[in-house]
């Protein structure tokens, strides 16, 4: 799963690719040329059960890959927003930053602290940037550069969207027949990519769970169908420079559970309606990250294709049932192992080993 992080200049969005990927990189004003990527894993206690009792050679966990573009939007040296956004094709996600937190040592870019003017502009600056990419199609699709039976299922889609886009409606909020949503993959309208809204505060106002204008930002986000999730990016990155054993009393003082790529991957899977079945042995124990409603042999085709093609059965066994007995050994002789057709939908935290043959 790849996921970009968007926001103006100094709002904290290296701090949070830092926290969510433990990369340590260079935060501060100033333009960046390049993105910065790196890969975090999804913390799954699950996982860590199975890993214990198997023992396995290698344990690999569910990974989300963050790219982390320079702000955008006032203050970002004249460069086009497009210029930006070009390194953020093909996401699954975007996260967009909002600052809440004040600092006379990094000033907001606009002078002021204000969530609402910066989520809508960053917004507008999206919907500006899919007009730009829209008319370019429409005007290679009118002039006949394009043709072919589906041109004119294209040209009826990019007007609804041009009309929704210009009355400043972001895609996400549009309703699309399936046809019409299957053809929009094809293009990269940034509106059209899920969104989870991240707001930057400081120890203070997160533990007041309160900040200038909270319940607008709320009331923004839930109309948008957008999750909203607060941090306070700057004391959690001083937490994940912790050891792992280290951090969860520092976590509790903050009224957290779980850090923040753990608070973010399970927002972003519940937004996207993705779970994850296992695969267990001594060899590996391993995380595959699906969409709800997969079935059992599309399932297989995640981990080979030619599991998918010579696909003859699945023997599941729920996570929960697993953890009941502690073996697969007891688990079968409880019968708490099935054997599951093709058209088996997987569960959230199945265990599944697949039988096949090519």
């Amino acid at each position: 799963m790849r996921i970009g992080i968007i926001g103006l200049p100094q709002v904290g969005k290296t701090t949070l690719f830092n926290l969510l990927t433990e990369a340590g990189a260079s935060t501060g004003f100033g333009s960046r040329d390049k993105a910065n990527v790196g890969v975090a894993n999804v913390p799954d206690e699950r996982i860590d059960y199975l890993s214990s009792i198997y023992q396995p050679r290698k344990t690999t966990y569910a990974q989300i890959e963050f790219i982390d573009i320079a702000g955008f939007g006032p203050g970002s040296n004249g460069r086009d927003t497009k210029e930006f956004l070009s390194a953020l094709q093909n996401v699954d996600a975007l996260v967009q930053v909002v600052r809440a937190f004040k600092s006379e040592v990094v000033p907001h870019v606009l002078g002021s602290i204000d969530v609402m003017r910066d989520v809508d502009l960053l917004q507008s600056e999206l919907v500006l940037t899919d007009l730009s990419l829209l008319e370019t199609r429409l005007e290679r699709l009118t002039k006949g550069r394009v043709k072919g039976k589906d041109s004119k299922l294209d040209l009826e889609l990019l007007e609804k969207c041009r009309t929704h886009l210009e009355a400043e409606k972001p895609l996400t909020q549009v309703e699309f027949t399936q046809e019409e949503a299957d053809l929009l993959r094809q293009y990269t309208f940034y509106t059209a990519i899920p969104m989870v809204l991240v707001v930057n505060l400081d120890e203070d106002q997160l533990a007041a769970a309160a900040y200038e204008k909270h319940t607008e930002l709320a009331a923004w986000a839930a109309d948008r169908g957008m999750p909203l999730i607060p941090i306070c990016g700057k004391l959690e990155e001083e937490i994940t420079a912790l050891a792992p054993e280290e951090r969860a009393p520092f976590l509790k003082d903050l009224g957290l559970e779980e850090t923040g790529i753990a608070r973010l991957a399970k927002t972003v899977y519940s937004h996207l309606g993705l779970i994850s079945y296992f695969t267990v042995g001594k060899d590996e124990v391993r995380a595959w990250t699906i969409k709800a409603g997969t079935n059992a042999k599309q399932a297989a085709g995640k981990i080979h294709s030619d599991i998918e093609r010579g696909f003859i059965r699945a023997e599941v066994v729920g996570y929960e049932d697993f953890k009941q007995v502690g073996s697969m050994t007891k688990a079968k002789e409880k019968g708490l192992c099935r054997l599951e057709g093709k058209e088996y939908v997987v569960k959230d935290g199945d265990i599944i080993s697949f039988r096949f043959n090519v």
